[in-house]
């Protein structure tokens, strides 16, 4: 739930910050009204099948929030996500071959009249990353390629995300089955975007121009401050910003880059303050896509856990946990003596937050769940709804 509303839809509502974070930005590219959950352990893209999206109106209306405000935004390109609807008015197919949800819900109810581009891979089976990844055709698994591609078409949509065959198109077109005019809508579409972002006009870049623009000192200064200030401090008893010259140990960060903060010792007895890095737990899988995106368990197995644990009895330690996914930590947060979290974030803006020479501002963009059992408990498509979480959506303190 949200720390400031205890539960509310506030605007620190997950989908409602995307909806005013959209607005804001103006017209992007953004995926269509579908299914997304943030606990989820095994992603729609998978072999392992869809998230669903069951029959809720509150749900959807919630759901359809920030896409409405995409729209009045003037987003002109839509991406419908892997999932498909369960138990609702719409037909159990997933969104990129859905009339309902396509033409009826996005094009129809929403007025939107730009660019659709399915979810990579719905078509055609495919080697990713040395992985066989069957298509994403979830619902309509029994079709042939052809039809697969004409339910696509017939849903509303424009682009075949990740496909390359223009010649089932065409064969479609041939025998009789797909009218000309119905493709026309699409390309109008298409070069419409086109003439919108002047492609035409400047169809080429200047190489040279890019040194310029790319990788300035300016830049990378810009990027690693916003590393340190997407810090999000979940616990601190005291130990944080950490005092400059602290004798500290460290695991999983580098020793130069920590002496030029505090005096690194070799052991944990020797130091006031230890500093570990460790990272969400995962399942690991065979295939480079597996590999990639990590998938399973969000638990520590005990042999992960106990040295960490044993870091926290015997010396005020300082957890750093790195959330590409959420993960259950209860006993990481009760034991350690300050416990942060980033999404991605280098060793030297990490410490600059540490110890004070950059503020922290992270809020937790998901709640972390407690148990495994309680992830299993939830719904794929509804927010917060976790039972007494460790820490809560919106949560991060500051110093």
């Amino acid at each position: 739930m949200c720390a400031q509303c205890a539960g509310s839809r506030c605007p620190g509502d997950p989908l409602r910050v995307v909806g005013h974070a959209v607005a804001a930005a103006g017209p992007d590219h953004a995926h269509a009204p579908g299914a997304h959950s943030a606990h989820c352990t095994e992603p729609s893209r998978s072999p392992c099948g869809p998230i669903t999206c069951r029959n809720d109106h509150d749900v959807t209306d919630y759901h359809l929030e920030p896409f409405e405000k995409a729209l009045a935004a003037g987003t002109s390109q839509m991406m419908p996500y892997y999932g498909m609807p369960i138990e609702t008015e719409h037909e159990a197919v997933a969104f990129g071959f859905n009339k309902g949800i396509i033409t009826g819900l996005l094009r129809e109810q929403l007025g939107f009249d730009g660019i659709v581009c399915t979810d990579w891979g719905l078509i055609s089976d495919a080697n990713i990353m040395g992985q066989t990844m069957p298509a994403r055709a979830w619902g309509v698994e029994e079709l042939s390629v052809p039809d697969r591609v004409l339910r696509v078409i017939e849903a509303g949509c424009d682009q075949f995300g990740g496909e390359h065959i223009p010649e089932q198109v065409v064969a479609l077109v041939a025998a009789g089955r797909l009218a000309e005019e119905r493709l026309d809508r699409s390309v109008r579409r298409l070069l419409r975007e086109k003439f919108v972002l002047g492609l035409f006009d400047h169809p080429f870049v200047d190489p040279a121009a890019t040194a310029a623009l790319v990788g300035t000192d300016a830049g990378i200064a810009a990027g690693l401050r916003a590393q340190s200030r997407s810090i999000t401090v979940l616990k601190n008893e005291s130990v944080l910003p950490a005092a400059e010259g602290t004798r500290v140990y460290v695991q999983g960060v580098d020793a130069e880059v920590a002496a030029g903060y505090g005096t690194v010792v070799a052991t944990p007895e020797e130091a006031e303050i230890a500093i570990v890095r460790i990272k969400t737990p995962f399942e690991p899988r065979e295939g480079g896509f597996e590999q990639f995106f990590h998938a399973g368990s969000l638990e520590f197995t005990e042999a992960e856990l106990t040295p960490i644990l044993d870091l926290c009895a015997s010396v005020p330690t300082v957890v750093d946990i790195y959330l590409e996914r959420p993960a259950v930590i209860p006993e990481i947060a009760e034991q350690s003596a300050a416990l942060v979290a980033d999404y991605g974030c280098a060793d030297a803006p990490l410490l600059d937050a540490l110890f004070g020479r950059v503020r922290p501002e992270g809020r937790l963009p998901f709640e972390l769940p407690r148990s495994m059992a309680d992830v299993r408990a939830q719904r794929s498509d509804v927010p917060q709804d976790g039972v007494n979480p460790v820490f809560p959506f919106g949560h991060g303190l500051p110093y």
